[in-house]
């Protein structure tokens, strides 16, 4: 599964120019930890977070450095985004596989990162978006793993699909493929496993096709048999 399948694509962005005081209001109304920050273009130029707009921002209380016989400071002139944002951007392509995503937010200890295609901005993912790949339903896996099936076979009406925990079963009840039964076989694991919730896939042989008994052998070209 990729990024462009899980991430949230209705983002809240600001621009390098946006006063850090506007950027602070929305992130504490919204509840947000960072905002991505873009150019005219879209695209990502940096991110902007609780950190740094924390970072020598609160003016000291002067009454105390009075009391202290300290120099009371003086008043901060406001800043922009651009004069306290995070240049350098850790973001994922749209394509990127989602698994590499959840492996990078264990090891690197993010919660979220921005999604970008070409440069621009296109969503951001985060733990919680990954999260819902856990929590799909069966019968959710189930119907996403059968119209893949049915559309890269167009074979409808054909095919028995059953997901339980995570795990899917697909097999061929009727028709016949346009390929090998091995070649459709490894396709047809390879699209389910891209299905958001499927752990393992396993392919069973078509239900028509007829295997031999171990104790049954062919006679087929045997001396004496009969056609």
């Amino acid at each position: 599964m990729q990024v462009r399948d899980v991430m949230t694509r209705d983002v809240v962005t600001v621009g390098p120019h946006t006063a850090a005081r506007y950027a602070a209001e929305v992130m504490a109304a919204r509840g947000f930890a960072a905002l991505p920050v873009v150019d005219d273009d879209d695209r990502l130029v940096g991110i902007v977070a609780e950190a740094d707009l924390l970072r020598d921002r609160i003016p000291a209380d002067p009454r105390l450095h009075l009391r202290r016989g300290g120099d009371p400071g003086v008043e901060l002139p406001p800043v922009l985004v651009h004069d306290v944002m995070t240049r350098e951007v850790r973001a994922v392509d749209v394509t990127a596989d989602a698994a590499e995503v959840a492996h990078i937010f264990v090891e690197a200890g993010l919660r979220s990162m921005p999604v970008t295609d070409g440069g621009r901005l296109v969503g951001i993912v985060s733990r919680r978006d990954l999260l819902q790949l856990l929590v799909r339903s069966d019968d959710d896996v189930r119907r996403d793993v059968l119209r893949l099936v049915e559309e890269y076979t167009g074979d409808l009406d054909a095919w028995e699909v059953s997901v339980d925990d995570g795990r899917a079963t697909i097999r061929r009840l009727r028709g016949a493929p346009q390929v090998s039964v091995s070649t459709e076989e490894r396709a047809l694991g390879a699209l389910a496993r891209t299905v958001g919730g499927v752990e393992r896939v396993r392919v069973l042989p078509p239900a028509h096709q007829r295997t031999p008994r171990p104790d049954q052998p062919a006679t087929a070209g045997v001396p004496g048999s009969r056609p």
